[in-house]
């Protein structure tokens, strides 16, 4: 079976009892179920669990619009809303830089390698161009907006953890990953698994 979703394998497990499993494996999507799911159950399992991993992939990564919308929240929350700009998007050509901002057109750029962070580093990335566009350099005025912002100090060192890391993996040297020198959370793995607890009801 395949759809939007690119196609779909639907493995059946008899040691699997309460519970429905669906993953990317590659460009598929595998969703685990029961041995004793009949056609219909099965059916009604694979539609769900596709729109639950669908919808989980969409929130760890954000469309522009969505982006755009959260640097206007942050803004709000964090800066009193003086901080407006006139467009945020994501960006793959940022090099090493996790974004950029570009006052005179009010323009927010994103690197791509935030996709599927945790949210609060994503926040930190945002928050650190808005304020940009209040001040321009990385002065005592700027560092004192940001510390508005809670996770400032922690995201600052995830983020130079995992720029250690990629570096030493570039290198081929192996010293290093973004788990063990982050000094923070380590980032999610870019696969998305959802579980779903079955209903009670189903024999």
């Amino acid at each position: 079976m395949g759809d939007s979703h690119g196609p779909v394998e639907v493995r059946r497990s008899r040691k699997r009892i309460r519970t429905v499993t669906a993953y990317r494996e590659g460009d598929r999507t595998i969703v685990a179920i029961p041995a004793r799911f009949t056609r219909a159950q099965e059916r009604e399992w694979v539609a769900r669990m596709l729109t639950r991993l669908a919808n989980q992939e969409r929130r760890r990564r954000p469309s522009d619009v969505e982006l755009a919308s959260r640097a206007t929240e942050l803004s709000t929350r964090y800066l009193g809303g003086r901080a407006v700009p006139a467009s945020v998007a994501w960006s793959s050509n940022q090099g090493r830089r996790w974004g950029s901002c570009t006052p005179s057109d009010r323009t927010i750029r994103i690197s791509d390698r935030l996709r599927g962070m945790p949210r609060w580093v994503l926040d930190y990335v945002l928050l650190h161009e808005l304020v940009h566009l209040l001040h321009g350099g990385h002065g005592p005025e700027f560092w004192a907006e940001l510390e508005a912002y809670p996770r400032t100090a922690r995201a600052r060192g995830f983020l130079e953890g995992y720029a250690f890391a990629e570096e030493h993996a570039a290198n081929g040297d192996g010293t290093a990953t973004p788990a063990e020198d982050s000094g923070a959370d380590a980032v999610e793995d870019s696969a998305v698994e959802v579980v779903a607890e079955i209903d009670a009801d189903i024999r």
